[in-house]
């Protein structure tokens, strides 16, 4: 049976920062290609004006999620408090542009910044677990004020050494214990930290509030080694009904550069990307490519 799902595609995949007066030049473009979803990344909270935003939603009949970007500055495990609170604060801006555009939820890796990854002793790892179970519980309430979840998103061991995986999410969700607290998981970062992909799917099970989807080399879906059939297996079996985003990045992305590490475009040019990764897209939730 076919996924019931909708498709949609990051804002990063054309552009960084995405600003209001972008979406009349992107949103016909993403509406043309098929998609149902357009994926706000929001670099700068103050350069959104969600109200204007909306109204483009609805004039492009496209629906909208929210995605955010963990520089050093947005940090709920920094040792300097002013940082936490820096991410603390900006958390809150993101969920008041969600709770306006009826997102649903805010999804991103916001337990740290993004590109932190080092070995550090057992005892100094702990602090910082719970430095982000801490703001990530002051963030729950955030999200349940607005009627949003929070969509908790493992990177991989190169751009973070605190959630990982599927099994790392599900255990600082346990100690959030907070019922907004769930889950967003990246196919690319999956690619390299789930050994059964499909499996932890699974287990994110009902948790699971977004799904973002690329190749393995972050490339054009159904170009590279991914294997998309586990990925459609885990989906059916929770019954997934969510939205599949294609998140990619330009080289221009300035807030998680030296993170994404892209340095140069995949195809001719970034519609490119767009049509043939929905074209793929649209034959895989039909299981039919």
């Amino acid at each position: 049976m076919p996924l019931d799902v909708k498709l949609g595609a990051s804002t990063w995949l054309w552009m960084s920062p995405f600003t209001t007066n972008k979406a009349t030049e992107l949103f016909p473009v993403i509406k043309k290609l098929g998609y149902d979803t357009v994926e706000l990344a929001i670099e700068d909270p103050s350069a959104i004006d969600a109200k204007e935003i909306k109204q483009y939603l609805l004039d492009f009949d496209l629906k909208a999620t929210v995605c955010g970007a963990f520089g050093e500055t947005r940090d709920l495990t920094n040792d300097d408090e002013k940082y936490r609170q820096v991410g603390l604060d900006y958390i809150e801006q993101c969920l008041d542009i969600a709770a306006v555009l009826e997102a649903g939820f805010f999804a991103g890796p916001m337990y740290s910044a993004v590109g932190k990854a080092r070995l550090v002793p057992p005892e100094k790892k702990k602090i910082e677990w719970e430095r982000a179970v801490k703001g990530l519980q002051e963030a729950s309430v955030m999200a349940q004020k607005r009627g949003l979840g929070l969509a908790i998103e493992p990177l991989n061991r190169f751009e973070s050494d605190l959630i990982n995986n599927v099994e790392d999410v599900l255990a600082l969700i346990h100690d959030i214990n907070h019922p907004a607290a769930k889950i967003c998981l990246d196919m690319f970062h999956m690619n390299i930290e789930e050994p059964d992909p499909e499996n932890a799917i699974v287990q994110a099970g009902d948790k699971l509030l977004h799904m973002q989807v690329s190749e393995n080399y972050r490339g054009v879906p159904g170009t590279g080694g991914a294997h998309w059939a586990a990925y459609y297996r885990g989906l059916e079996k929770i019954a997934y009904k969510g939205t599949v985003s294609i998140e990619s990045f330009t080289p221009e992305n300035k807030e998680l550069a030296a993170a994404v590490c892209i340095w140069k475009t995949f195809t001719a040019s970034q519609d490119d990307f767009a049509k043939e990764g929905h074209d793929f897209l649209r034959k895989w939730i039909n299981n039919d490519y």
